[in-house]
Parts: structure tokens; C-alpha cells; sequence
């Protein structure tokens, strides 16, 4: 019996780090992000979260169809700026064949050192600038686990 106290203790105590460990992590990596300044001239695309920190960002929307403005086959062209106005890069990402009255989330995580602000359009061609290239997804709270995991073993 004293053996099955024993174990459960070990057991809550494991839970419970694991509890707090995920908690900071998540308080730790999101309190870094600061919110960007953004541009956006058209009605149709809504953005509802962008941040930045000084190696990352991520900017999350969604682009709206309409059967009186057809953005369909169009690209949404992402600009990325520097505090002091310089342009960091630009990305173009294609709304697909969208119908009326369709909506497409929209999700681009990029790697960029302090971006500060970004301009947003749709526009019906891509233009002759280099592309950045897009983070494919943000980190699960599991991959971030085991990175914690890995270097503290190896700590």
C-alpha cells in the first residue's frame, strides 16, 4: 500500500509539471509577440491577429468573396516593413478558385528579424520582386514539449 502511495505521488507530481511547463511555455512564447501595424485598403480581406517579434511573426484572416468584387484567381500580396520604413520582403499568396460568397482562411507565418508593419492588397498579377519564403505552420504545444525535453536532457 505504501508502495501505491508512493507511485501516485510521483505520478501527481509529474502531471503537475507538465501542467505548469506547458502554461509558461505558452505564457512565454505568446508574450513575446507584439501586435504590427497593418495596412489593408480592401474590404474583402479581415484580419484579426497580427504580430510580430524579432525573429518571427504570423498575420491570420480571412479573405471574403463577393459576388460584386470576384477576387477569385487574384493573389493577396503581403509587404513587410522594417521600423524605420524599409521593406523586408514580399509574398504573394493565391486566393484560389474562389465562388461567390466563399471564404478562405488565410495563415502566413514568416522569418523575418524586426518586422514592425505590413501592407496587405489584392492584386491580379504577381509582380517581378523575390519572394520570401513562409513558414509552413506555427509549432503545436507537443513540438514544443519535446524541444523543452530534449534540452533538458541534454542540459
Amino acid at each position: 500500500m505504501k508502495r501505491m502511495k508512493t507511485f501516485l505521488i510521483y505520478a501527481l507530481i509529474i502531471a503537475g509539471f507538465w501542467i505548469l511547463s506547458d502554461f509558461l511555455i505558452n505564457v512565454g512564447i505568446n508574450s513575446t509577440y507584439k501586435p504590427m501595424d497593418i495596412a489593408n485598403d480592401s474590404d474583402q480581406l479581415q484580419i484579426y491577429q497580427a504580430e510580430s517579434t524579432l525573429i518571427n511573426g504570423r498575420i491570420k484572416g480571412v479573405i471574403n468573396n463577393s459576388p460584386e468584387n470576384n477576387i477569385a484567381n487574384k493573389y493577396v500580396k503581403l509587404q513587410l516593413f522594417s521600423d524605420n520604413g524599409t521593406e523586408l520582403g514580399t509574398r504573394y499568396v493565391q486566393t484560389g478558385n474562389l465562388g461567390p460568397n466563399d471564404s478562405l482562411p488565410i495563415e502566413l507565418f514568416f522569418k523575418l528579424d524586426n518586422v514592425k508593419s505590413a501592407k496587405i492588397d489584392i492584386v491580379d498579377t504577381k509582380g517581378p520582386e523575390e519572394e520570401i519564403d513562409l513558414l509552413p505552420r506555427d509549432l503545436t504545444t507537443g513540438e514544443i514539449l519535446w524541444g523543452v525535453l530534449i534540452v533538458l536532457m541534454i542540459w
